[in-house]
């Protein structure tokens, strides 16, 4: 599965060797954690800069009393604030934020915030979120794309009508979109569900899918991700296939 970057502000830097690369491990180290109780405080801060600074510690810390703050938040007008919220929120699950995060994913202007969302809908294991990942796999921009779709295999796992559900538009993602990572990542959410599978009409076009990526797809990475997914599912058929592949020299 192709793990995106969930920092909430991603750097562009790159260390230039090892030894700053430890440098900054060590500074890192020297840093105490953040302190609950003020961070609870700075939550309802009037200047955004420092409810953001809460948010983002809650990314971290798990701590049942931030949640009705971080609910709260979601509603924030600026976007940065909203962005650390959301995280933060898939880190302290809560079936209370399940409602006023899909809302927020139906509304919310901002694809850094919507990313979010979708990566904390699926921490959520609610089955509530099975059909706003779905929307958010077949309209919105690539990286909310490909978080919906990790987002599918954790949520929709459930019960079996969710897994029904969430397949087909999985396999839809995994022949026609046009980003290698959300493919790959459609892939890996359909071999999960597929374990979970009987052997059915739903299943056999899962792994139908699942070969067509590892044979036709021009990616490498999508083409491991299809052979890792059969693999584990342990599908007769599928491993009947990567054999022959392997024989003939074309994985």
């Amino acid at each position: 599965m192709y793990n995106d970057d969930l920092s909430l502000l991603e750097t562009q830097e790159n260390s230039s060797n090892s030894s700053s690369s430890m440098d900054l491990a060590e500074t890192q180290s020297d840093i105490p954690p953040p302190d609950p109780e003020q961070m609870l405080t700075l939550l309802s801060h009037p200047e955004p800069s420092q409810r953001m600074l809460a948010a983002r510690a809650f990314c971290e810390i798990e701590d049942s009393r931030a949640i009705p703050y971080l609910i709260n938040l979601l509603e924030d007008i600026c976007p940065l604030v909203r962005v650390s919220t959301v995280y933060a929120l898939g880190r302290n699950t809560s079936i209370e934020a399940v409602q006023p995060l899909i809302d927020l994913l139906a509304s919310d202007w901002n694809g850094y915030v919507r990313k979010g969302i979708v990566w904390a809908l699926g921490n959520s294991k609610d089955v509530r979120a099975v059909q706003p990942l779905i929307h958010g796999l077949k309209t919105d921009i690539s990286a909310v794309r490909l978080w919906a779709a990790s987002g599918l295999a954790q949520v929709a796992t459930l019960e079996y009508e969710t897994i029904i559900a969430a397949i087909p538009p999985l396999i839809e993602g995994l022949r026609q979109d046009k980003v290698a990572a959300v493919r790959s990542n459609c892939a890996w959410a359909i071999g999960q569900l597929c374990r979970e599978l009987p052997s059915n009409v739903i299943y056999a076009t899962a792994i139908d899918a699942l070969i067509e990526a590892l044979v036709e797809d021009e990616d490498l990475g999508v083409k491991e991700d299809a052979k890792s997914a059969i693999l584990k599912v342990g599908d007769p058929r599928g491993l009947r296939t990567i054999e022959d592949l392997e024989f003939e020299g074309l994985i």
